[in-house]
């Protein structure tokens, strides 16, 4: 895979080790490194550990990367692979999200091509207050992901936050692409009714008894 020539570029930023180039990389993913770690090994802040061990071990390994995979992929890759050598390490039996299909009906709100059917309602960029609204809807958003179970959170930050190929996912996280496909429907359908619910107006106020 030919990384874009943004990417290359800061590939070799990142190989002459340009503190700025590496800053840039972290602010963009160490949130999603953490999550995706914590979808391993459960408590957050060994998910911290994790994902801090993961950048030194990129920062070491980065002369190596042929860019025959993303940037995204390659670094997901360290973190999984550094949480499960983690929990191998400390014996531990970890909980994840259960990947078999329950049988909960699909609802219609997605394609075959995973995308909205029906997209919820959007917040008009174009009113300030509204511009206001979207940033405090985006809060909640940002919270309700936190909620997710561990695994439907991965999926969904691989898939429509990091933009990574379903088929990548599924080899990283060593899940199958129904497995893959049932947590990222739960997840976005936890989502969207999160989002719709607080844009739902509120119920009219009941008047007050007479006398």
């Amino acid at each position: 895979m030919t990384q874009p020539p943004e990417t290359a570029d800061l590939v070799a930023r990142l190989r002459r080790r340009e503190p700025s180039a590496w800053r840039e990389v972290v602010r963009r993913h160490h949130a999603t490194l953490v999550a995706l770690a914590a979808g391993i090994v459960g408590s957050p802040a060994t998910a911290e550990e994790v994902a801090q061990d993961a950048w030194t071990a990129a920062v070491g390994a980065i002369d190596g990367f042929q860019g025959s995979a993303r940037l995204t992929t390659w670094l997901a890759a360290i973190v999984l692979n550094g949480a499960r050598t983690r929990v191998r390490r400390d014996v531990r039996t970890v909980l994840v999200a259960s990947f078999e299909d329950d049988g909960d009906p699909l609802d219609g709100r997605f394609g075959d091509d995973g995308h909205w059917q029906t997209p919820p309602s959007l917040v008009d960029d174009r009113d300030p207050e509204r511009i206001v609204a979207g940033r405090q809807l985006w809060d909640h958003v940002s919270e309700a992901i936190e909620r997710l179970a561990p695994m439907q959170r991965a999926v969904l930050l691989l898939c429509d936050v990091e933009e990574v190929e379903a088929a990548e996912v599924c080899r990283l996280l060593e899940i199958t692409p129904q497995n893959q496909r049932v947590l990222l429907h739960r997840a976005r359908t936890r989502l969207r009714s999160e989002v719709e619910r607080l844009l739902s107006p509120p119920a009219p106020a009941r008047p007050l008894p007479e006398g």
